[in-house]
């Protein structure tokens, strides 16, 4: 897939002395869509502000659709939409009006099917002509939206798209996102809802401290860096393990009533088979089983608390940036 964003070691200190980011390389493919990670003042918003031209990086070069964003910002610019934040509208607007003078702002000619078209694929035909501040926090974060989609951009930026939304409307944004995709539209979002990032996205990166520390797909990283676990129910309780059984990773719990294996599953042997044959032969028997693995939120709490629980034959954890 041909990259639609390139950044080259984005590096960002303000003023004050205070370093938001250091060195970040990414490169974006189009049609994707990534999920950007990290705690509060990772440096987040201050990336996502440079790409979209709004603070100027104090080092590295940021490429959008061939055009660089300092020299060439208006058409870099152009290819841009940005949902931010903060909920910012002109509270005596009509949705119709703000909507459509979005459009105008990157000088592209009225087109009232388009925005008829965004603003029914957002639930918000029906409110067309109400002021924006008539509307409720959720309808005015789906007007920023639609603001955003206003001039037909190719790379959609969505800073906690769904911060302080219900969970409907968290879904219905979710298949807005999946929607725009199929038409080519590149999405980057950055959320604290780690669920949003499992359900859609097709690449992860996590940056903490001004630092990309991980770039990986989705499903790779889930792979990786997934814990798999066998929980055993006991049917009798153990003070401790049986000699024989210790040292095979086996843990106890609940008291002693359960035990938990956890393994690998990309070796051709999980070792289960043996390790349940081992419990049978030392005398402990189980009334029930079942397998667990580590969500993407156990994931990212392991990575930005720095525990990187690795394989280091894997290499997940990547200080660089290009995947």
């Amino acid at each position: 897939m041909p990259t639609i964003l390139s950044l080259s070691q984005v590096g960002k200190t303000y003023a004050t002395g205070h370093t938001a980011l250091h060195g970040v390389t990414l490169d974006i493919q189009r049609g994707e869509i990534f999920a950007l990670l990290g705690p509060n003042g990772a440096g987040k918003t201050t990336l996502i502000s440079i790409i979209c031209g709004i603070v100027r990086a104090t080092s590295g070069r940021v490429v959008v659709a061939g055009h660089d964003i300092v020299r060439d910002y208006r058409a870099a610019r152009s290819f841009i939409g940005l949902v931010p934040q903060e909920l910012t509208t002109d509270a005596f607007e009509t949705v119709w009006a703000t909507v459509s003078f979005s459009r105008g702002l990157f000088g592209k000619p009225p087109d009232p099917t388009h925005i008829e078209r965004v603003l029914k694929s957002l639930s918000l035909w029906d409110k067309k002509d109400s002021m924006l501040r008539t509307l409720s926090g959720g309808m005015k974060r789906r007007v920023m939206i639609a603001k955003a989609l206003s001039h037909e951009p190719e790379l959609l930026f969505l800073d906690e798209p769904t911060a302080g939304v219900d969970v409907a409307l968290r879904r219905d944004m979710w298949a807005l996102v999946r929607q725009l995709r199929e038409t080519g539209v590149t999405v980057i979002l950055t959320t604290h809802y780690i669920e949003e990032a499992e359900e859609m996205a097709d690449r992860v990166g996590v940056i903490t401290q001004g630092r990309l520390i991980l770039v990986e797909d989705k499903a790779e990283l889930m792979r990786k860096l997934g814990k798999k676990q066998l929980t055993l129910q006991l049917t009798a309780a153990l003070a401790q393990l049986p000699v024989a059984m210790q040292g095979r990773g086996l843990e106890l719990a609940a008291g002693g009533a359960s035990l938990t294996y956890t393994y690998d599953t990309r070796g051709g042997d999980t070792g289960i088979s043996a390790l349940l044959a081992d419990l049978a032969a030392a005398g402990v028997s189980y009334r029930d089983l079942q397998t667990s693995q580590s969500s993407l939120e156990d994931i990212f709490v392991s990575l930005v608390s720095g525990e990187k629980a690795v394989d280091p034959a894997t290499e997940a954890v990547n200080p660089g940036a290009r995947p």
